[in-house]
């Protein structure tokens, strides 16, 4: 089990980890080993995640997000496949942990009498200086 929140536990059987040659540092062993990771999460279908934290998690992953709803992390930055494994593990938490931050309601404010005096006061100067512009009839 992995720990996301207080209230979230994601399951590692849902997640897929891919070994792929990466591109990058790792002198010989470039070519020899598979040492990039490429996560796979379907979110959509995950039961480990509340319905409102999967919506966020879906629309905040944005285009990493395919068509079915499973999301990609690749991971590459390191040159050993384990620290890869654990980053992209560690980036997907962040992801989740980002969604199910609940977001604030907006407030919706009014512009105070003096600010809309400040906002006419300043059209009535342009305009003003507009006019002097003009040729005189």
């Amino acid at each position: 089990m992995i720990r996301i929140t207080q209230d979230i536990a994601l399951r590692e059987a849902e997640l897929k980890l891919d070994f792929v040659r990466s591109s990058g540092p790792g002198g010989q062993n470039v070519n020899k080993v598979a040492t990039a990771v490429q996560l796979r999460f379907d979110a959509v279908r995950s039961t480990s995640l509340p319905g409102d934290v999967r919506r966020r998690l879906v629309r905040i992953a944005g285009k990493r997000v395919s068509k079915e709803g499973v999301l990609l992390i690749d991971a590459r930055r390191f040159r050993t496949q384990e620290r890869n494994r654990q980053d992209a593990v560690d980036r997907l938490v962040q992801w989740i942990r980002r969604a199910a931050e609940k977001p604030k309601k907006r407030i919706k404010t009014k512009p105070t009498l003096r600010s809309r005096e400040r906002r006419l006061e300043g059209k009535h100067q342009r305009s003003e200086t507009k006019r002097l512009r003009k040729p005189v009839i």
